[in-house]
């Protein structure tokens, strides 16, 4: 198929979008907790709502992509977003949360099986382990952003602005106790805008290989045979569990043992966790060009280890900096992982996108085990599980034999061309 850097265009800012949506969640905790009077296990399930719908949604969405299409799937998926967003933002209650993170978790899903097989063809498979870097390069910019969007809007909802005529019609819409629901009415903006531009945009044709097409259920039984494909799903799961397990509960952290707080230090730093994971993502660009990915993954992985290790056990000062170098670290795991696993297979790329996607429901699984333990245990030690989903990342740069390796380039001499990952 011939590149089309319309398609790449495309998927990043789709990436954007998905990561703005998603990565509010962690700020939110510490309000949801006290707005609507939650437990550490309650509150988890409303990250463990919107990741769960991963696995309910990925794998029908890559047999459907074979009949609707890319456009018409990304379309329906912001719809499903919208109509989420719209639902918390009428009816703020803890089972309307529930619901709502549950649509919008299945709009995310749609739109992740979609492009993740896009961006491997439109951009190239010897390039899919950079471009994949760049889409979480551009993941955690959005993710950066969204905490301060939420700080922002949020301080000046408490301080009644009436200069800024958005904030103003956001206020009347918006209970007063709870401020944060504003960013729902936010979300639904967002969703609507991208339903307009995927509408009024042209997509040019996109002619799948046979085996990057979603097939059968028949054919994701027949993969999930190979233990690969399972090794390749529980390091999904381990990752994005990972990353949840960190964002979504660091500012209730900060605030249970060092008392700062969450709608500004808390969301600062989760805000930081996202920026440093897209300086994390230049670095990981250019090491990945560099050097065998599976290199960058162990180097990257133990770096994390020991960042998550400082931040829940160093003193306050040492937390708010470590906590984000665990995203500076984290930065390439997924590209590096999604990129490895399937260069490891030779067909049927299309159906391992939709199980690896399915994956994601890491984020909801491993949050609500730290919250349950954090209620038994301490949210320390809560958290401590992390180091189990590490230790099984940091082995894949072990075990993993791709067939197709990312392309390196020798700082001097001649470019290397070989097949490597």
């Amino acid at each position: 198929m011939k590149r089309s850097y319309y398609i790449v265009g495309l998927i990043m800012l789709t990436f954007f979008v998905i990561s703005f949506l998603t990565n509010i969640i962690g700020p939110l905790i510490p309000d949801m907790i006290t707005g609507f009077s939650l437990s550490l296990t309650l509150v988890a399930i409303l990250p463990f709502a919107f990741f769960i719908a991963y696995g309910v949604m990925s794998i029908p969405s890559g047999m459907l992509i074979e009949k609707y299409k890319e456009k018409k799937m990304m379309v329906v998926a912001f719809i499903i977003a919208f109509a989420g967003s719209l639902m918390l933002a009428f009816f703020p209650n803890y089972f309307s949360a529930v619901f709502s993170l549950f649509l919008i978790g299945c709009g995310m899903a749609m739109l992740q099986v979609v492009i993740n097989p896009l961006l491997r063809t439109a951009g190239g498979e010897e390039h899919y382990a950079f471009y994949s870097i760049m889409a979480q390069l551009i993941f955690g910019l959005a993710s950066f952003i969204s905490p301060l969007v939420y700080s922002g809007i949020v301080l000046n909802l408490k301080q009644n602005n009436q200069t800024n005529l958005f904030l103003s019609a956001l206020g009347k819409h918006v209970p007063a106790q709870l401020p944060w629901i504003s960013m729902y009415w936010l979300f639904a903006i967002i969703c609507l805008c991208m339903i307009t531009v995927l509408l009024f945009s042209r997509f040019p044709k996109v002619e799948l290989n046979t085996d990057e097409k979603p097939g059968a259920l028949k054919i994701h039984l027949l993969l999930f045979k190979k233990r690969v494909v399972i090794l390749f799903f529980v390091a999904m799961l381990c990752y994005v569990g990972t990353e949840q397990g960190v964002a979504n509960w660091v500012s209730q952290f900060l605030l249970t043992y060092h008392g700062y707080d969450p709608q500004k230090t808390g969301a600062d730093t989760v805000a930081y966790f996202w920026g440093l994971m897209t300086a994390g993502g230049v670095l990981g660009l250019l090491l990945v060009k560099l050097m065998d990915s599976r290199h960058v993954l162990i180097l990257f992985t133990a770096f994390a280890i020991a960042s998550l290790s400082a931040g829940l056990f160093g003193t306050g000062n040492v937390a708010l900096i470590a906590f984000p170098m665990v995203g500076f670290f984290a930065s390439v795991l997924y590209p590096i992982i999604f990129s490895l696993a399937l260069n490891s297979i030779d067909e049927h790329h299309g159906s391992f996108s939709g199980i690896m996607v399915t994956g994601i429901i890491g984020g909801a699984i491993i949050p609500l085990v730290i919250g349950w333990l954090g209620d038994h245990i301490g949210l320390r030690s809560g958290m401590c599980f992390l180091y189990l989903t590490l230790g099984f990342i940091l082995s894949i740069g072990f075990w993993a034999k791709p067939i197709i390796k990312n392309k390196t380039i020798k700082l001097f001499g001649k470019k290397k061309s070989s097949q490597q990952a």
